[in-house]
This record gives C-alpha cells, sequence and structure tokens, in this order.
C-alpha cells in the first residue's frame, strides 16, 4: 500500500522551517497564506499544473528583486492578475 503523502495544514510550519534551513532562508520572509492563495487562484484560474510552476516564478521574480515580503506580494499580485484575466486575454492555444 502506497503511503499516504498529503501534508495536513498544521504541518506547513514545521515543513517551511525545515526548507527555509535547508535552503539558507529565513522563514520569517515566508507567508505561507500568500503562497496558498497564489497556488488556488492560478489553480483556479489557469490550470492546476500551473500552480507550483507560478509559485515558483514568482519566487524567483521576488528574490531577483530583493526578497523582501513586499517585493513577494508583487510578484503574486502580477500573477495573480494575469490570472484572473487569462479566460479572457490567454494567447490562442494556450488554454
Amino acid at each position: 500500500m502506497a503511503e499516504n503523502r498529503t501534508l495536513p495544514p498544521e504541518a506547513l510550519d514545521e515543513w517551511t522551517l525545515a526548507a527555509c534551513e535547508r535552503l539558507g532562508l529565513d522563514a520569517g520572509d515566508v507567508s505561507i497564506p500568500l503562497v496558498l492563495d497564489l497556488a488556488r487562484d492560478i489553480a483556479h484560474g489557469v490550470a492546476r499544473p500551473a500552480a507550483p510552476l507560478s509559485a515558483f516564478l514568482a519566487g524567483l521574480a521576488a528574490g531577483r528583486a530583493g526578497g523582501s515580503p513586499a517585493e513577494q506580494a508583487q510578484a503574486v499580485a502580477a500573477l495573480t492578475r494575469l490570472a484572473e484575466s487569462w479566460a479572457t486575454e490567454a494567447p490562442e492555444g494556450a488554454q
């Protein structure tokens, strides 16, 4: 039988601390709700597989801009706006 690999919501803090430690990041700079909201908006507005890719892209953009909470929020807001308009403005064949 396959092991259940679902992470309960209450374990996100523990996972975030461990992941940040492994990557040399300050866990205090991570907004779990911001990332989860982005993933939800992208999954519903674009496609489920676009959610993790978009989270990575937002993190990459925020990091290149300096990585502050404000820069993280800006990157997430930009992708959220894109997802909101995706159904009506997506390039042909992109949906």
